[in-house]
């Protein structure tokens, strides 16, 4: 399945950048203002909108999950079971990045995955609030590893703006194409919404789970095109996320599938909305970095 979800909007580019600068505002630490009422309204209509998108991709993601399992074991192997064989995976752009693209091409790439991102660290520290003891610490461990454990050196916020620093990408909301900001706008809901906290948990699991692939490539674009230092971003993510998923699905998602079988869809769901967010986003880059007739041989 790769078509897109009809949206309730006539323009789906204007809708996600008008729900990505809403995003950028209320997220942005700030003090007290006189606009804050105006603020507030905005906020009303926004959330709206924003759970009438997410219920949408809701069902989208329904036909995926006709055979999910509803014991525990059966659910861990069905979600480590999504990596090669979920929505996006095994994507022919990213051996082409690794083998083929041109730099500007790369940096065209990067330029919208800079954009979309939303920042793991801050997306983990949003879902784990009032979350069991047991998958708590597991996202605490996780968001150390992503502040560097203490050393500004090895967060990785930083180093992926390093080599956008390198690489001269200035990225704006005007300049990605909107299922990246699509992308971005998902998971912002999902760990901002308490009623989505455990679509959180599961699509960022996604993300730990079917990372390493696509990061592996990526390096690998990077290092042939003669990209230095800067790629660590990629190249650490091509390892360390490994042991970040087999953590995250034993002490995060095992214990919640235990405790609270009711919430096995929902962390279902998230995991396959943010693969089909990640599918859209890899069309789209094809659609713009391809020649017609690429395109039509990887559909």
């Amino acid at each position: 399945m790769t078509s897109l979800p009809v949206h309730e909007v006539a323009d789906p580019a204007a809708f996600h950048r008008k729900l990505s600068r809403w995003n950028n505002r209320r997220l942005a630490p700030g003090v007290p203002h006189a606009g804050w009422i105006a603020d507030a309204r905005e906020d009303a209509e926004m959330i709206l909108l924003e759970g009438g998108f997410v219920e949408r991709m809701r069902a989208d993601a329904a036909p995926y999950l006709r055979d999910l399992p509803e014991d525990v074991e059966g659910f861990i192997a069905w979600f480590e079971a999504l990596k090669g064989s979920g929505p996006g995976e095994n994507d022919p752009l990213f051996p082409w990045l690794a083998e083929q693209a041109t730099l500007d091409e790369m940096r065209w790439f990067l330029l919208q995955e800079v954009a979309g991102e939303a920042g793991f660290e801050d997306l983990v520290a949003y879902a784990q609030v009032k979350m069991p003891t047991r998958p708590k610490l597991e996202l605490a461990r996780n968001y150390w590893d992503e502040m560097g454990r203490g050393n500004e050196g090895g967060m990785h916020g930083p180093m992926l703006e390093k080599l956008a620093l390198a690489l001269d990408l200035h990225p704006t909301i005007e300049g990605t194409v909107w299922p990246s900001l699509a992308l971005g706008n998902t998971l912002v809901a999902f760990s901002t919404t308490r009623r989505y906290a455990y679509h959180a948990l599961g699509a960022l699991g996604a993300v730990e789970l079917t990372a390493p692939w696509r990061a592996a490539h990526v390096a690998a674009g990077l290092k042939r095109l003669g990209v230095g230092a800067e790629r660590k971003y990629f190249a650490l993510h091509a390892t360390l996320d490994v042991e970040h998923s087999r953590t995250w699905n034993e002490e995060v998602l095992r214990p919640l599938a235990a405790q609270r079988p009711e919430v096995i869809r929902s962390l279902a769901e998230g995991a396959v909305m943010r693969l089909r967010a990640g599918e859209r986003c890899f069309a789209a880059y094809r659609e713009h970095l391809w020649e017609p007739e690429q395109v039509l041989q990887s559909a």
